[in-house]
């Protein structure tokens, strides 16, 4: 995990040296994200079978865990809005743009941890959207579904025959465009509130999910 977001200290270095080179921030996008092993449980669902095994389950998941995907998802977000919006708060305007999840909509199962501080991303997107409304400062988010990544790569994929795993397969039949999103999918929506042509949105979150926030999967 990356804690660079979560050292205030060295996110104020990093503004200095933006500064120095590059003049005033304008637009913050938070992307710090991700999930921990020991936040994850090794069952989608409790059966009779579980309770004799309760260390696959929610209760054997650890606090320590939960802390570390809280705090990088979390406190990743905040603390870098503490920081680089500072310039926007001098020049009146700017824009932050925070990267939520499906996860944040309707969980999956096995990553408790990553789909609450993800859903706190989108409240926290909101509230601040209200706190900064008058002093010029955009906040919205982007709530990517599903798309395969060098962290989720072997999840999803089986290895042996290169198609879908059990769980990626699922994915793909739940989201009704009926694939995998390509990271140039989410371009579209970002540079529309980055923009100023999305000048009176803030306080939104935009699924970019080939449908799957639609689908009741029936």
């Amino acid at each position: 995990m990356c804690l660079f977001v979560l050292d205030k200290t060295s996110l104020q270095k990093a503004k200095a040296e933006i500064n120095e080179k590059l003049g005033p921030i304008e637009i913050l996008i938070n992307g710090a994200g991700g999930n921990h092993p020991t936040a994850t449980t090794k069952v989608e669902q409790m059966d009779d079978d579980s309770i004799d095994h309760l260390e696959d389950t929610f209760y054997g998941l650890e606090m320590d865990g939960f802390d570390k995907v809280f705090a990088l998802n979390f406190k990743g977000t905040l603390l870098p809005t503490m920081v680089f919006t500072l310039d926007m708060l001098k020049a009146k305007k700017g824009v932050v743009l925070n990267i939520s999840s499906m996860n944040s909509y309707k969980p999956l199962t096995k990553i408790p941890a990553y789909s609450a501080a993800k859903a706190s991303i989108n409240n926290f997107t909101e509230w601040l959207a209200v706190h900064l409304a008058k002093v010029g400062i955009r906040v919205n988010a982007i709530a990517p579904g599903f798309f395969i990544t060098n962290q989720n790569r072997f999840l999803v994929l089986d290895e042996k025959t290169g198609g879908f795993s059990p769980r990626g397969q699922k994915i793909v039949n739940n989201t009704p465009m009926g694939k995998f999103g390509e990271p140039e999918d989410l371009n579209g929506a970002l540079l529309f509130l980055l923009s100023d042509v999305s000048s009176f949105i803030t306080g939104i979150v935009i699924p970019v999910d080939g449908g799957y926030s639609a689908f009741g999967g029936v």
